[in-house]
């Protein structure tokens, strides 16, 4: 359990709550100073490093290839793209080609963790505000994915399955029927959990018209990815910055609308995480009907890197675009590396948003920005 510090202010009036950094609603070990009046808060202050592993200097020790393992740890919910996000850097700075048939299963797989990444922030954001039934449900769905994951590569959550020039292993077989099996299985359960939870009147009312982000709050503070979406803002990086093979799959890039409240809400940022369900899905399919006119290879082992000058690799994560930059100085590891993620921007905006809210809806605030921190603290 947490513990809640209390004190008062000079002027008698304001209290300050420590929330976490032990605490189930933070998603993480992280802390926020609350700054309250009663049960209405002045201000919520998040306090950050609580999970610092020197993530970035462990890549400037480690050989490009030896460092994918730690690519996992940047964001544990969505290990996939961190992966690819370093793989895609260090072919750019070696110059190095991949497969066709490795492309497509890294967007697979990819796109299997965005949907399990997201299972577990709009079930925990269900939670905690008071639903636990529709987590139960959903985290169902969550282990299903995990086995599909766990017969391709063996790991259910930091999966070292990307390699710089692939991947590491092929599809086993009858693993594409069990994949689309489970999505003819997934679709119904999406307008189900719809019924259950997103149009719930009791969950809208909750969420609706809270802590709004307008589209040019949006951009001032950084926000990319669903945040940055829920908010009108039109921008996805595997559309508007194509990489991989997503140019030969069509998706549509799901936006708020204000639908049942203000623009940017809490409600649109859960919505449009829904929405990704569907899009995630239909690339799933896409890439599975393409992948069987590709060749057989799915690697093509690097020699032995020493690559010098630098290089950007772009990935849509769940949280939005996570940027990997690396710099070689002709040895066989990085001289430097940058994560850029979704997360640590998101943190910079709940000081201003959270003002005018009621104590018990930051949980809910935290949550819609799905918030992890492995991705704040690197």
């Amino acid at each position: 359990m947490s513990e809640i510090v209390l004190a008062y202010a000079d002027s008698g009036e304001e209290m300050t709550l420590n929330m976490g950094p032990q605490h189930p609603s933070t998603h993480g070990v992280i802390r926020f100073i609350i700054k309250t009046d009663g049960e209405i808060m002045h201000e919520a202050i998040p306090d950050v490093g609580y999970l610092h592993r020197a993530l970035e200097g462990i890549a400037e020790k480690c050989t490009y290839e030896g460092y994918m393992p730690y690519t996992d740890r940047v964001d544990y919910v969505c290990a996939m793209t961190a992966n690819h996000s370093w793989a895609l850097a260090v072919e750019k700075l070696g110059g190095l080609v991949v497969p066709e048939r490795g492309e497509y299963l890294r967007v697979i797989t990819d796109e299997l963790n965005r949907i399990s990444s997201h299972t577990i922030a709009l079930g925990a954001m269900a939670m905690d505000i008071g639903a636990t039934t529709p987590f139960m449900y959903i985290l169902r769905e969550r282990e299903y994915i995990n086995d599909l994951l766990e017969m391709i590569c063996g790991a259910r959550l930091t999966y070292n399955y990307h390699r710089i020039g692939g991947v590491g292993w092929g599809m086993p077989a009858g693993w594409k029927d069990k994949c689309l099996r489970w999505c003819d299985h997934f679709e119904p359960v999406i307008d189900e959990y719809d019924r259950l939870i997103t149009n719930n009147e009791l969950f809208i009312s909750r969420l609706a018209n809270m802590a709004a982000v307008s589209s040019a709050e949006a951009i001032d503070y950084g926000l990319v990815g669903p945040n940055l979406r829920a908010s009108g803002v039109d921008f996805d990086v595997r559309r508007d910055v194509p990489y991989s093979i997503y140019p030969k799959v069509k998706f549509n890039v799901p936006l708020g609308a204000g639908k049942m409240g203000k623009l940017g809400d809490c409600w649109d940022r859960y919505w449009v995480r829904v929405e990704e369900w569907r899009e995630s899905v239909k690339i799933v399919r896409q890439c599975f009907e393409q992948i069987e006119a590709t060749p057989a290879a799915f690697w093509t082992p690097p020699k032995k890197l020493k690559p010098k000058g630098d290089a950007m690799a772009r990935v849509e994560a769940a949280r939005g675009d996570m940027s990997c930059y690396v710099v070689g100085d002709g040895a066989t590891n990085a001289y430097r590396a940058r994560f850029r993620t979704g997360s640590f921007n998101a943190m910079g905006m709940i000081r201003d948003k959270s003002r005018g809210l009621m104590v018990a809806d930051l949980v809910a605030l935290i949550a819609s920005l799905d918030v992890v921190a492995p991705e704040i603290d690197r």
